[in-house]
């Protein structure tokens, strides 16, 4: 009787393992299917923000191009005549008469500094040292660059 329900047991635990090891199997193909639907998905999330990217790189592209182009068609404007000739004589003396007065400020403020440090009890040489700093040289350098060597620009383009 005991072999009887043994093999019982037995015969019925054969006949399920396989269908236990079918369903751990099914089980496993599923979390890998669903494993392998989530690496789509973050792939996918990728490739769309790369495109975003792409696009917003693109877009950047062209309104700086844009941009560019309005900014020379603006300046190619301002060069061209108007045909007023009172305001064309106008737009032409801006930048001479603001470099003037520039230029004028500049050296009436250097040339005061010079003279308080004289009448301060300094020397000459140290009164100029004191009143021409490396800024000044920059600014020197610079207007000095734009007046000489845009001409020279101005005849290779030429």
């Amino acid at each position: 009787m005991i072999e009887t329900l043994l093999g019982g047991l037995l015969g019925g635990a054969f006949r399920l393992a396989p269908e236990v090891l079918k369903w751990l199997d099914r089980n496993g193909e599923r979390s890998h299917e669903l494993s392998m639907q989530d690496k789509a998905l973050e792939f996918e999330k990728l490739r769309g923000a790369s495109r975003m990217a792409e696009i917003g790189a693109s877009a950047d592209a062209a309104w700086n191009t844009g941009a560019i182009e309005a900014f020379k068609e603006a300046v190619a404007g301002q060069g061209r005549p108007s045909g007023v000739k009172w305001a064309d004589a106008l737009s032409t003396s801006v930048r001479p008469i603001i470099t003037y007065l520039f230029m004028s400020l500049y050296c009436t403020a250097k040339g005061t500094a010079f003279v308080a440090a004289v009448n301060g009890g300094a020397g000459w040489v140290e009164a100029v040292q004191a009143a021409w700093t490396g800024a000044d040289q920059a600014l020197w350098s610079g207007v000095l660059n734009f007046w000489f060597i845009g001409r020279v620009w101005d005849r290779a383009k030429s």
